[in-house]
């Protein structure tokens, strides 16, 4: 009888739990969790929604986000806040990743992101600020593929960090996907070429990786008609 009576309380708590992931929202937007945890909170005067990623997933650039549900997105613009903070046990190769995936299949198996490295925005090394903002695709072009076969070509500098809003603006046309921040009218990174076609459709993520306590407020979609 206990047993039985311990395991409807586990069914209960995990089906509440469950119940409780699917119903965040962000403004108008529901979320669901994949690989990720998700909570409101208030930070720094916004509403927020707060992601971190699972710990038990090691790998990095996975498909680590919450995905906005009934959001189907091909062209247009999408635009967020982000504060990212790094966990206290986040690993030293750890630099506050925070961004948004696009064009998510149904199996959250394929999709195209733009994030950014807040850490590396006023870092000492040079090499580092070439990194502050990264675009790959999922499965197949990750961060170090692309890196070691065409450097510098989806990878730049903005000035960024730690602890701050950061308004990524992400407009996608056909061929070109292109990053604007903070307000600027000149895109931090221009990608003409996005791995998964023109023709690429699909959900939004708001997207962290490893030792990233990230924040998202204020997101906006507007699909082009």
């Amino acid at each position: 009888m206990e047993k039985l009576i311990s395991g409807l309380v586990l069914t209960l708590l995990f089906s509440s739990l469950e119940l409780f992931a699917q119903s965040v929202k962000l403004g108008q937007y529901t979320l669901t969790v994949n690989k990720i945890s998700v909570s409101k909170v208030k930070i720094m005067g916004k509403d927020a929604v707060r992601v971190v990623k699972d710990s038990s997933i090691k790998a990095v650039d996975e498909p680590t986000f919450a995905r906005l549900t009934g959001v189907h997105f091909k062209n247009g613009t999408i635009e967020v806040k982000v504060l990212s903070r790094l966990l206290p046990n986040a690993p030293e190769f750890a630099r506050g990743f925070i961004g948004i995936a696009f064009h998510i299949n149904d199996s959250n198996t394929r999709y195209e992101s733009i994030y950014l490295r807040p850490t590396n925005g006023r870092a000492d090394d040079q090499v580092r600020r070439n990194h502050s903002v990264q675009y790959y695709a999922y499965p197949d072009y990750k961060f170090d593929r692309l890196r070691k076969e065409s450097p510098e070509r989806y990878e730049s500098y903005a000035d960024m960090a730690l602890n701050q809003w950061i308004t990524m603006r992400i407009e996608v046309t056909g061929e070109q996907a292109r990053l604007f921040l903070n307000g600027s009218k000149q895109p931090t990174l221009v990608v003409n070429d996005p791995k998964l076609g023109p023709g690429a459709t699909g959900a939004i993520g708001l997207w962290v990786d490893v030792g990233t306590e990230g924040f998202f407020s204020d997101l906006n979609v507007l699909k082009q008609k």
